[in-house]
């Protein structure tokens, strides 16, 4: 989920060199008619040495390993019985600071069952954001209304999440559908008659979230092959903000690295050829438990900021291309919102605003949320409470990311945590 201003790969290959045993044929043949003799219809039987027949043993059914279905509906925990979830891809930190020996730093991760419990979390958010948006890139198609495609990937990650409660597990934040001038923070609201047309350009943003702890992770979808340089430019850009990550490291290094990369792209459309340029007012950002922006700041621009990134910390990098301005505004009907951790309600006076507050705190604490997630839990008759905890700024909106006219934009995103002994991409797939 965009933040925006005011402003090993290891391919083991495992090799089986299965022995085998030649026999000859007369052999084969006399194993055959012994085991004829033992057992006619196949099965074990044992011979009672008083001449009659034994019970027959019957075959242990191997059991198998339990399948996602499509669409995903299993939880990820009959997936995963251990409750072990798989592993990120893992890589060498950046950082030039040797405070601790290699050594030392794997005794903290091996003793410390709370950085086990936290990872673990993140992993299993990982992993059902990966086998959803495998789901959701095969079957989004021209013609499905956002409304549908919201709900499809929303559904399924309250399906593999199992949470008994919105803030146990489910989505982390509502699902960014934004389509080509729009950058980020739009979803459908109740009616939306919005549909998914081929020559769209549209940003999927979605989150996953495991006791708090969530997975933030974006791709951008087209039809069109026209528009392969702009989405190859915002992945190659990504990955450089991944690699330039790490303990120690100032956010302007990652940015200026993310900028170089980006910016070196253009996009041949209808004759004419578009520079890429990075949306230099959007950012990626540091999570923290149940809150998507923890108050750190990853720009995709040399911005100067020597704010360092920290062990321990979990980043969303993510990073934006446009071929308008590289600049987005405020723009349009409001879907997101949020409760704001610091609110006051000195100032609140109206019943109906207490009461839908009380509503957002227990069912969503401070996870983002949109129009269509207050309809679900039964909420209506609600725009104008709404709004006024908005003017009261107990409930933060997001609206829109709008840049020029006719422009199109572009995002991928990879959540990544940054362990003492290696940085691990959690979010990482054979997708992206």
């Amino acid at each position: 989920m965009a933040e925006s201003f005011p402003e090993s790969e290891a391919n083991a290959e495992k090799m089986s060199s299965p022995s085998s045993a030649v026999l000859e044929d007369s052999n084969v043949d006399k194993l055959a008619d012994e085991v004829k003799e033992m057992n006619v219809d196949g099965n074990n039987t044992e011979a009672d040495p008083e001449g009659g027949e034994k019970k027959k043993k019957k075959k242990k059914k191997s059991k198998k390993k339990k399948k996602q279905t499509e669409p995903p509906t299993v939880g990820l925990s009959k997936l995963f019985p251990s409750l072990k979830y798989p592993e990120g891809e893992i890589q060498p930190l950046n950082t030039n600071l040797k405070r601790t020996t290699d050594e030392e730093k794997r005794a903290i991760e091996r003793d410390s069952s709370e950085h086990f419990n936290f990872v673990n979390d993140l992993r299993k958010g990982a992993e059902i954001h990966r086998q959803v948006r495998q789901y959701a890139q095969k079957t989004i198609k021209p013609g499905m209304s956002m409304t549908e495609i919201a709900e499809l990937i929303e559904g399924s990650v309250q399906k593999l999440a199992e949470g008994t409660t919105w803030k146990e597990a489910g989505t982390g934040f509502p699902t960014g559908l934004s389509l080509n001038d729009c950058a980020a923070h739009w979803t459908p609201n109740a009616g939306d008659k919005t549909v998914l047309k081929y020559e769209d350009v549209m940003k999927v943003d979605f989150g996953v979230q495991v006791n708090g702890r969530i997975i933030d992770s974006a791709f951008t979808h087209t039809f069109d092959p026209v528009y392969d340089p702009l989405v190859a430019a915002v992945r190659a850009a990504t990955n450089t903000g991944v690699r330039e990550a790490g303990i120690d490291v100032r956010v302007c290094d990652v940015g200026a690295a993310v900028q170089e990369t980006m910016e070196s792209y253009e996009l041949p459309l209808n004759g004419k050829t578009y520079p890429i340029k990075c949306i230099r007012n959007l950012n990626g950002h540091n999570i923290a438990p149940y809150v998507i922006h923890g108050g750190k700041s990853v720009p995709i621009v040399d911005n100067g900021d020597q704010t360092k990134m920290e062990e321990g910390e979990v980043f969303a990098i993510e990073t934006f291309c446009s071929t308008g301005r590289g600049y987005v505004v405020n723009q349009g009907e409001v879907s997101h919102y949020a409760l704001n951790p610091d609110y006051s309600t000195a100032g609140l006076r109206t019943p109906g605003a207490k009461n839908l507050l009380k509503k957002i705190k227990e069912t969503f604490g401070t996870l983002p949320f949109c129009r269509r997630y207050l309809d679900q839990i039964g909420e209506e008759k609600y725009l104008f409470n709404l709004n006024t905890l908005v003017r009261n700024d107990i409930v933060q909106d997001y609206p829109p990311l709008m840049d020029t006219p006719g422009s199109l934009t572009a995002q991928f995103e990879h959540t990544l945590v940054l362990r003492p002994t290696c940085k691990e991409v959690l979010s990482r797939g054979e997708d992206y």
